[in-house]
């Protein structure tokens, strides 16, 4: 939560601690279907404190929020990745989540926590259709 402290590998794999493997996971996820992802921690205020967001060259393609002992998994979708979604077959839970959210300029925005990997399987999806639209 310290803008003066830039988050390490190792830092994070304390904080993270069983969860960073996770972590690792969806961050290998995003790079191997777009190996032109950049990867760049940000700080956009103490009330979020640190981000880690991989992005394309004009957008964010998700955010990896960490969290004491978990991190959080953020997307923000445009209509047409909005409406790919309902009709996929990510989960329930998710495509409520995303109707229910407030529409912004960039589009609709979720947080997906990761307590486990059971997740995973939507939140690759995710990155998936993100990346189509």
């Amino acid at each position: 939560m310290d803008k003066s402290v830039k988050p390490t590998e190792s830092a994070l794999k304390e904080a993270l601690g069983d969860q960073y493997e996770l972590w690792k996971a969806v961050r290998q996820r995003v790079i191997q279907v777009y190996p032109d992802g950049i990867e760049e921690w940000n700080f956009p205020g103490k009330k979020y404190g640190w981000s880690f967001r991989i992005r394309d060259k004009k957008r964010a393609i998700l955010y990896l929020l960490p969290r004491l002992r978990g991190f959080v998994v953020a997307f923000v979708f445009g209509k047409r990745a909005y409406e790919a979604i309902l009709d996929s077959d990510v989960s329930g839970p998710v495509k409520i989540e995303l109707q229910q959210a407030k529409v912004y300029a960039e589009g609709r925005g979720i947080w997906i926590p990761v307590p486990d990997s059971s997740p995973l399987q939507d939140i690759f999806q995710l990155i998936d259709i993100k990346l189509a639209y």
